[in-house]
């Protein structure tokens, strides 16, 4: 019987004036684990006149993580925060009760040609933690748990599992892992996993059960552990997951909650602009019902 609950297909979506693949939340699977949201940037070639520009805007409830595969983007915060991450680093944002972020490219890019290529990625926090203070957390690349295993390349984005743990500083059990192969073999770490999990190929294939599975496909399991596959040469795959939640999360544009009466103070203290401002920034992007008017 197949261990495969789910496939879903990448399905476009926009940030800004950017292109992106939306991989969650999807109408039959709305999280995994406290996973809320995914999407996948790019590959995209900017030319000299083309950059990243996401204004201002608000956050609650949730974690954000930025990993980058190619380019660079600029992040400034309401804490004053102003990091540009690089590939292979971690931007890790904890909105908690509310904070203020930009996105774009940074200054000394902006008139050149460029790429940009990477995940973003939203941890719902739990209840007793979802109107904490604002944090921000980086992580250079050489922090970032690595080790190989049976001819395959790992890494430990966030969270632990496996007997190695990374740095970010996450809020509930749950597990972000890169799987990198240059040769086709067989993966057998199910045990391993825990809560709910799923599968993204951001490049190569898989084989479960008779069927392959190809980039830009995300598949959940069943019973929270992916049974043994087939991965393919030169393939890049992401496992994540981890213990959901006892309660609903209702995701309303940026803000993730698990009550609709925090949904409503955000909208209502982000149409009145009374959320920390970004130092250094005027714009803001509008509340969605503002852009229908």
């Amino acid at each position: 019987m197949s261990n495969i609950k789910l496939i879903i297909e990448e399905r476009p979506s926009n940030i800004g004036n950017f292109m992106v693949g939306r991989l969650l939340p999807f109408r039959e699977k709305r999280m995994v684990g406290p996973f809320a949201f995914i999407d996948h940037m790019g590959p995209t070639c900017m030319s000299d006149y083309e950059n990243l520009d996401v204004p201002p805007h608000p956050h609650i409830g949730l974690s954000t993580l930025t990993y980058l595969f190619e380019g660079s983007i600029m992040h400034k915060d309401s804490l004053g925060t102003e990091m540009e991450i690089k590939p292979g680093q971690i931007n890790w944002m904890t909105a908690g009760k509310g904070i203020v972020h930009s996105e774009r490219t940074p200054e000394y890019l902006r008139s050149s040609n460029k790429m940009l290529h990477g995940l973003q990625i939203w941890v719902a926090l739990p209840k007793e933690l979802e109107e904490m203070e604002p944090s921000f957390f980086h992580v250079p690349e050489n922090e970032i748990p690595e080790w190989k295993a049976d001819n395959i390349a790992f890494k430990l984005i966030a969270g632990e599992i496996l007997g190695k743990k990374s740095p970010v500083p996450v809020y509930s059990p749950l597990y972000l892992l890169e799987l990198k192969s240059t040769t086709r073999q067989t993966v057998t770490i199910g045990k391993d996993l825990f809560g709910e999990s799923a599968l993204y190929i951001l490049e190569g294939s898989i084989e479960s059960e008779g069927n392959t599975f190809g980039p830009k496909q995300i598949l959940i399991a069943k019973d929270s552990k992916l049974c043994t596959f087939d991965i393919a040469e030169n393939t890049t795959i992401y496992i994540f997951g981890g213990e959901p939640f006892p309660e609903e999360r209702i995701i309303y544009w940026n803000f993730v909650a698990s009550t609709k009466e925090l949904i409503e103070k955000a909208k209502e203290k982000w149409l009145a602009q009374t959320f920390d401002k970004v130092p250094g920034e005027s714009e803001f992007v509008p509340l969605p019902e503002q852009n229908k008017k």
